[in-house]
């Protein structure tokens, strides 16, 4: 199975700082587009041991009928 990565979301401070809220932004859409990527990987069982289990399931399906 795919190794996933945790990258938690940053926390805002307590104080406004423009500066840091510009950061934050970019942080969270990097995060996004991450889990976006995530999902269509799996939607389309790009990954190479997704491919090969997925596969084996539809294999082991055609003989059981």
């Amino acid at each position: 199975m795919a190794q996933s990565r945790v990258v938690p979301l940053p926390v805002a401070a307590e104080e406004y700082d423009f500066r840091n809220e510009a950061m934050m932004r970019v942080q969270i859409e990097q995060s996004l587009q991450e889990v976006k990527n995530d999902v269509v990987l799996a939607k389309t069982q790009g990954d190479k041991e997704g491919s090969l289990a997925m596969r084996r399931f539809q294999f082991l399906l055609m003989g059981a009928s």
